[in-house]
């Protein structure tokens, strides 16, 4: 018999539940992990997802009668499973999710020894070949131990050691969970800070009442810039479900890009590590280059996406690592992408800034390198139009080819590249201090793009 394996992608597994993604799978996976990973010791947990409960006791079920020791801490975010691979100096860690994906979704990333992940050409293929076909490996002699473990106080304690919290200043600041996993974390690190929070959706609740938990989507944005602009708060913060990403709002609720929070972080870590290695991805670069070439850093383009980023900051030993799509990434969390040191990092940013207010912060940083943002287009052949594009720009310029097409001109760059998932491509444009010629250039490309 033949098991659906359609959920597999590149990183994780996400799926629609119970069709593509289920008990049964999940029991496979938990049969086959110990296996193909000498996993003798593994955490688990899920997010707030309300298919999450069913999906772990199956899995959990395959671990143990595979002979595998498991420690389950309940509800929590993706980080917390690499903090706890880590910390606890486990073989391997699960976390079942489907971060921002609608309700209907669920799903698992995971992650080897020192919260390594576990990626498509890491063993997740393998994972794949086996939950589709292979014959289940005996039950072992010993059934393994579950273990229920609450390690909220040890990992709010680490993320609060990336700041100086007796230099923090008691700003107001909206929070915006989305009714995700990062409220009770938020509720656990409120005693540590001095920050009086104005709390949004904050109540976890898988049927997500207030819409998907996905600040990515312009429509999910009103509420923390409503929440902001209304109690008068210092900026605000609003999460996915899963909280691995965190987005900005600054004092008048202006939603802040990812890519500007990049040189932002960077300038803070290389505050306190002078001449230390910042990663970054291709999409957008000039003002990250330049921040981190100000303040004694040395930039170094990676390819994007997790798996590729968190290898060239080991490679590297790079102490931060930013993309543009909200994705932080930090030495001291193994390499792992968090989204609760971000905004501690801002705040003590904003807290040293002698009366500065965070739109002041970012503005400039923001008319130097205007940017278009993401912009998705549906294409017949991607290939086709990558093509296309190049044979007109690449000559006017010059041609990287690190993640899709980059070309850089004096005073505009653009990056084009095709998704690995549906026939879309993605476009990004920057400019040089003029926001009309970036508008035009992106207007210029999309049409070509499009026609």
């Amino acid at each position: 018999m033949s098991y659906c394996t359609k959920a597999f992608g590149a990183y994780d597994i996400r799926g629609i539940y119970p069709d593509t993604i289920n008990e049964e799978i999940a029991y496979r996976i938990g049969r086959f992990f110990p296996v193909l990973f000498s996993a003798r010791k593994v955490v688990v947990g899920n997010d707030i997802r309300l298919s999450g409960p069913a999906i772990k006791k199956a899995l959990v079920k395959g671990l143990v009668e595979s002979g595998c020791n498991v420690i389950d801490i309940g509800q929590c975010g993706t980080e917390m499973i690499y903090f706890a691979t880590a910390h606890l100096k486990l073989d391997g860690g699960v976390m079942i999710t489907a971060s921002h994906n609608p309700k209907e979704y669920n799903g698992m990333k995971f992650v080897r020894q020192e919260a390594r992940p576990i990626s498509g050409d890491t063993g997740l293929r393998e994972l794949e070949a086996q939950v589709a076909d292979g014959e289940l490996p005996a039950i072992a002699d010993v059934s393994g131990k579950v273990e229920q473990l609450d390690i909220a106080e040890d990992y709010v304690k680490h993320i609060l050691s990336y700041v100086d919290v007796t230099r923090l200043k008691p700003l107001k600041v909206v929070v915006n969970a989305g009714n995700g996993a990062a409220g009770p974390i938020l509720d656990v690190m409120e005693k540590y800070l001095p920050f009086e929070l104005v709390k949004v959706y904050l109540q976890p609740d898988g049927s997500f009442p207030n819409g998907v938990p996905n600040p990515l989507l312009p429509e999910n944005r009103d509420a923390t810039a409503k929440a902001v602009r209304e109690s008068g708060a210092d900026g605000g913060v609003a999460w996915d479900g899963d909280f691995d990403r965190c987005f900005m709002f600054d004092e008048q609720g202006n939603f802040i890009e990812g890519y500007y929070m990049v040189g932002f972080l960077a300038k803070a870590f290389l505050q306190k590590n002078p001449g230390a290695k910042i990663i970054y991805d291709p999409r957008l670069t000039w003002n990250t280059e330049e921040l981190v070439r100000e303040n004694g850093g040395v930039p170094i383009i990676s390819k994007s996406g997790h798996a590729f980023i968190k290898e060239k900051m080991r490679k590297e030993n790079a102490i931060y690592g930013g993309e543009m799509s909200a994705h932080h990434y930090f030495r001291d969390f193994s390499y792992c992408d968090s989204g609760m040191i971000p905004w501690l990092l801002v705040l003590e940013l904003l807290s040293k800034a002698d009366g500065k207010h965070l739109s002041d912060l970012m503005q400039e940083r923001m008319a130097s390198y205007p940017c278009s943002g993401e912009i998705n287009s549906r294409v017949k052949d991607a290939d086709e139009v990558l093509a296309r594009i190049e044979a007109e720009y690449g000559p006017q310029g010059e041609v990287t080819k690190i993640d899709g097409l980059s070309v850089e001109l004096p005073d505009w760059r653009f990056n084009l590249r095709k998704s690995n998932t549906e026939p879309v491509i993605r476009l990004n444009v920057e400019a040089r201090h003029d926001t009309s010629l970036m508008r035009a250039k992106t207007k210029e490309l999309l049409e070509k793009i499009r026609a």
